[in-house]
């Protein structure tokens, strides 16, 4: 097998996801043209699109790791009751340079872990009680590693960003759609059908195309997580051994949910795969860990 650098791999990925993002912004902005002309709003149309983007990702940015971590049934644990995962989380955020994570537990014999926070300042690792009864010190680290890699790489407010360009192309879509469908949608000031009609199609692919991207940003951020948590812990056969036990366990969690999905180590579902998937192929990333 072919050895790749550790180092070419985080670049790599890192151009994949910034492309992506621009792809989103770009069709964000397509909405927002096309609203803009088929109501005649003009520059308003802009002005009001991003004050709308702006309010709903300041909710998402100050609120979402507290909504993520309810939705998930995660309690905050102490380190007398675990000494075990503490010293993993305080020793790899000392070598990545981040502040320590505050550190949840879910009540889920299925292997996983995701981490959550606007930034490393205000971050939290949440794992279950399935990941720590199956992994050993070295499987726990890559995993662990790869959680840090997302706090320390701002994944969570790169996708934060992701998430809320695609939710705004929804919202803008969905009331374009049925506005068009109550009768909204009315020939003004000499308004060609034909225009209003490209439009509206524009806007029911323009979500489905949106959260294509959205998916290929998290698969893309799996990746670059994956890297960085090999070149953290100098050994990249710990996380591929730990996603190898995750890929053979493959057991749905209870308390997943379509929302907080794309935050976990592995898909929650263990099903999904190809364009709708939110994470690559285990065994994809286990091949590339092994060759680095």
């Amino acid at each position: 097998m072919e050895k790749v650098s550790i180092f070419d791999a985080i670049g790599e990925n890192k151009r994949n996801s910034y492309l992506l993002i621009f792809i989103v912004l770009g069709i964000f902005l397509a909405v927002v043209w096309v609203v803009s002309e088929i109501f005649e709003l003009g520059e308003c149309g802009y002005f009001l699109g991003f004050v709308a983007l702006f309010f709903y990702a300041l909710v998402a940015y100050f609120a979402g790791d507290k909504v993520v971590l309810a939705l998930a049934g995660a309690k905050p644990i102490t380190r007398e009751k675990y000494p075990f995962i503490y010293n993993v989380v305080e020793g790899l955020s000392i070598a990545a340079g981040i502040p320590m994570p505050k550190i949840y537990l879910i009540d889920d014999p299925s292997p996983n872990a995701f981490a959550t926070g606007r930034d490393p300042q205000h971050s939290s690792i949440a794992v279950t009680k399935g990941l720590l009864e199956v992994m050993n010190r070295e499987e726990l680290e890559g995993v662990i590693a790869h959680e840090i890699s997302h706090i320390a790489n701002y994944d969570i407010r790169f996708m934060t960003l992701a998430v809320v360009l695609v939710g705004a192309i929804g919202l803008i879509s969905e009331l374009v759609v049925r506005s068009f469908l109550y009768g909204g949608f009315r020939d003004r000031k000499g308004k060609s059908g034909a225009l209003i009609l490209i439009g509206l199609l524009f806007m029911i692919l323009a979500p489905i195309f949106a959260t294509l991207v959205r998916l290929a940003i998290s698969r893309q951020r799996e990746y670059l997580a994956d890297a960085n948590a090999a070149k953290l812990t100098r050994y990249p056969p710990g996380l591929a051994n730990a996603l190898e036990k995750i890929k053979n366990i493959a057991q749905p969690m209870r308390n997943a949910s379509d929302t907080t999905a794309p935050l976990y180590i592995s898909n929650p579902f263990a099903k999904a795969k190809g364009l709708f998937s939110t994470h690559p192929p285990l065994e994809d990333r286990i091949k590339r860990l092994r060759s680095m």
